[in-house]
């Protein structure tokens, strides 16, 4: 595994060219994006999004987003492409919102996990777009962590879970919104949000009206079909224990109830964070989810690094951006939700 740092921001074209060369042979390169870390391959070569599959160790059925530099590259990929669908392109790319779409011939059935559809988008980081255009041809990337696997913000997460198994690996320092891009289905009218992200469901609807989300996404459950990531499958999970508290009113008592008997972590704002003793991880300022939607699953690794038996996370508001940071919790918890005191008075005994 060869580790290229790049400047973030003025990309040095010679290491990018050194990248985009083992994408057009082939072979695979993990590369920052606004949102995560990804994994990428020529999405056109179906034997090398095969080998996204194993390094990953991902479920074959679960489909690769494709991405692209720039919008006139979504008629190679995608095809019945409407003036509206065109129109929102324009508007919102580069940027973390993925379009699921009708897949042109060029598109493997490897890269779409079987599917007619492809799940595209146009990325807002320099480094992803330049590498995407000294390649020539469209990249299949989805986060560049083992499956099951919180996502990485970082490219020393990227070298802990796939070393040996990724030919290049840029370090361009941490992704900015830390949850992958949000997806929705514009197959069908109205369109369907398929995963929260960090373009939100009231912004999108200013752009293309009513959207349709399902009980699934504000449940954190699967889906029967995977059109896009994340829609099945565990994800996301550290390997310790971790709860939900589902009311932030009963957090603090929680809390306290179980260090009676566990070595517990608290994973929380900083506001109340600073109402707790260690260990504690800091994930952000609750007025600002932003922030602590960048810092949720470095948090879950850091979680993975502590002496204790199990972790606590605060829950945050369904709204903005707070909608996909609960989905990624709720998946990461399994469903371990703690919803009164006398659950956490079972779990500590327990």
């Amino acid at each position: 595994m060869i580790v290229l740092r790049v400047d973030p921001l003025n990309p040095e074209t010679d290491l990018i060219r050194k990248a985009a060369e083992v994408i057009r042979s082939g072979g695979l390169v993990a590369f920052p994006t606004e949102t995560v870390y990804g994994l990428g391959a020529n999405a056109f070569d179906g034997k090398a999004a095969e080998k996204v599959f194993k390094a990953k160790r991902r479920p074959m059925d679960n489909p690769l987003i494709v991405h692209i530099a720039d919008v006139g590259q979504l008629e190679e990929v995608a095809s019945d492409l409407s003036p509206e669908v065109m129109d929102l392109a324009q508007k919102v790319w580069p940027g973390p919102l993925t379009f699921v779409l009708k897949k042109t011939s060029k598109v493997p059935l490897e890269t779409t996990g079987g599917l007619n559809t492809v799940a595209v988008r146009m990325p807002a980081h320099p480094i992803a777009l330049s590498l995407i255009r000294e390649s020539g041809v469209p990249i299949a990337a989805p986060s560049a962590n083992l499956a099951t696997k919180p996502s990485p913000t970082l490219a020393e997460h990227v070298i802990q879970d796939l070393d040996g198994s990724v030919d290049i690996v840029i370090d361009g320092g941490e992704s900015f919104f830390g949850v992958e891009s949000t997806i929705i289905n514009l197959t069908v009218k109205p369109p369907v949000l398929l995963r929260p992200g960090p373009f939100t469901v009231e912004e999108l609807t200013t752009l293309v009206g009513e959207i349709n989300v399902p009980e699934e996404l504000t449940r954190g459950k699967e889906f029967g079909v995977a059109l896009a990531p994340g829609m099945k499958y565990k994800h996301y999970a550290p390997d310790k224990t971790l709860y939900l508290v589902e009311r932030k009113s009963i957090f603090l008592d929680v809390v306290n109830i179980l260090r009676e008997k566990k070595r517990v972590a608290v994973l929380c704002s900083e506001e109340t964070c600073s109402k707790l003793e260690e260990p504690r991880i800091i994930l952000g300022n609750s007025e600002n989810l932003y922030s602590i939607a960048k810092n949720l699953f470095k948090s879950f690794r850091q979680l993975d690094g502590l002496d204790v038996d199990l972790g606590v996370i605060e829950p945050f508001p369904e709204k903005g951006i707070g909608l996909a940071i609960m989905n990624r919790v709720k998946k990461a918890t399994a469903h371990k939700f703690i919803r009164s005191l006398d659950e956490a008075r079972q779990i500590a005994n327990s």
